[in-house]
């Protein structure tokens, strides 16, 4: 056959597996909040005994998802080294672009916090401690911070393509001094709040993915179940955080039974793991005490032992309905420069570069080449095999043939809407302009289709 429209009495049914494939979509995420701090403190990546952008580094690897957190004002770095401030808005349009330059994704951490929130820690924002008791006015900061801080990224066309209402929210958000001391879970006002948030994000940008963050595979069940019992519901997403060093003895078992029932009970949400971490190595570099320093039986603390386990919670995490997995801080290397808590970095064992900050290979990074592997195409002739991996508005088409190849872009009814040839080696096709469903058609010079893709665009 060479008509496109012959090959469309198969539209019913890819239409039916293309939707259950997007909503299956995995992202292979990575958390770079501190690769402009790093940098900044005297740190040069490197890959292959070059220096290297490590966001062209990860994008290569196969990571599509950026995540970075976002601090209201974290003037505590004012007394810091020198005196740079990190983790503001200023510093995530760095990274935001970065990332979008490398064509990933990014997901947007919105502590609500100066400093670092976590299960522990939800403090307001010293600019809001004095409206902390009054909700009417608080929900108000909130809506007007979140909406100015979107519509501040629109402007200079940032806008994340996901967001996070807090950070590990397991007692709430926006919490006085006081009550941060103990456990406040005030739903009437948590509630109220997050809906607020949520709110401002919708109001922005409805197309942005809304997730709730919570920390724990132990906790997550109860606190999901009473967002929603609760009225906070206008969410897409649900965010764990797993860690062996944290939260043993749950297993990864236990992800993928957790992963089970909030899918069953929530299916219109999906899930992600979207903290994790495991260590290369149990040695320091610094005089900055390390976390999460426990290691699992079954993982030794070696770089093949940090691929194991990004791999086999990778695997987990797909094989029970969930869509992402994402590293937290894989680029904390130890440097000169001070944390609040000491000098280096707290986590130089944990990341996916060694001492001399040159990527580990084999190492842990190459748990996302899985991406790049699993996106092979259908095949057609055992002579071409092809590679596809869909961004943004590029498809990226690796042709390992000598001979060059023709491409179709053709919409339902066949009515072409782009075409060229592929060349050996890399090819970029751009898909400005292009909405709803087509096909992607690839054939060599005989004239054969080698090779049918369905691509779907918002």
């Amino acid at each position: 056959m060479n008509s496109i429209s012959s090959y469309l009495f198969i539209l019913p049914v890819l239409i039916l597996a293309n939707n259950r494939a997007t909503s299956q979509q995995f992202y292979y995420g990575a958390d770079m909040s501190y690769v402009n701090e790093m940098e900044d403190c005297g740190v040069v990546y490197h890959e292959n005994n070059e220096v290297k952008d490590p966001y062209r580094t990860f994008s290569d690897y196969g990571c599509n998802l950026v995540r970075l957190r976002l601090w209201h004002t974290p003037s505590w770095y004012d007394g810091l080294n020198h005196g740079q401030r990190y983790s503001d808005l200023a510093d995530v349009k760095k990274s935001i672009r970065r990332a979008k330059n490398n064509n990933m994704q990014v997901l947007l951490d919105f502590h609500l916090s100066d400093n670092w929130a976590d299960p522990g820690k939800q403090l307001v924002p010293s600019a809001w401690l004095d409206v902390v008791d009054d909700v009417d006015i608080l929900k108000d900061s909130l809506y007007n911070y979140i909406y100015k801080t979107l519509s501040d990224l629109q402007e200079e066309d940032l806008l994340p393509e996901m967001v996070q209402i807090g950070n590990e929210t397991n007692k709430g958000i926006l919490l006085s001094p006081e009550d941060n001391q103990g456990w406040t879970l005030d739903w009437n006002r948590n509630a109220t709040l997050f809906n607020t948030g949520i709110k401002a994000v919708r109001d922005l940008d409805a197309s942005i993915q809304i997730m709730l963050h919570v920390a724990g595979p132990e906790s997550t069940e109860w606190l999901i179940e009473a967002f929603h019992n609760n009225g906070v519901t206008d969410f897409d997403m649900i965010g764990i955080s797993y860690y062996w060093g944290w939260h043993a003895p749950a297993t990864m078992e236990d992800v993928g039974a957790l992963i089970d029932l909030l899918r069953s009970r929530y299916s219109e949400k999906e899930v992600m793991v979207v903290e994790t971490a495991y260590l290369w190595t149990t040695a320091w570099n610094d005089n900055a005490g390390n976390i999460a320093a426990t290691t699992h039986p079954e993982y030794p603390p070696t770089p093949s032992g940090q691929l194991k386990w990004m791999q086999d919670l990778a695997n987990t995490i797909k094989a029970h309905g969930g869509n992402g997995l994402v590293y937290w801080e894989p680029c904390w290397q130890s440097s000169s420069c001070w944390t609040q808590w000491g000098e280096g970095s707290h986590g130089e064992h944990l990341t996916f570069y060694d001492f001399e900050d040159k990527l580990i290979v084999p190492g842990g990074i190459e748990w996302m080449l899985d991406g790049v592997n699993a996106a092979k195409s259908s095949k057609y002739d055992k002579d071409l095999i092809l590679d596809y991996t869909l961004i943004d508005n590029q498809i990226k088409i690796t042709n390992p043939n000598v001979e060059p190849l023709k491409y179709t872009l053709a919409d339902t009814t066949g009515r072409t809407l782009n075409k060229g040839k592929l060349v050996t080696g890399m090819n970029s096709i751009a898909l400005d302009h292009i909405n709803g469903i087509c096909f992607l058609l690839v054939e060599d010079n005989n004239g054969r289709f080698s090779s049918i893709k369905l691509l779907a665009f918002k």
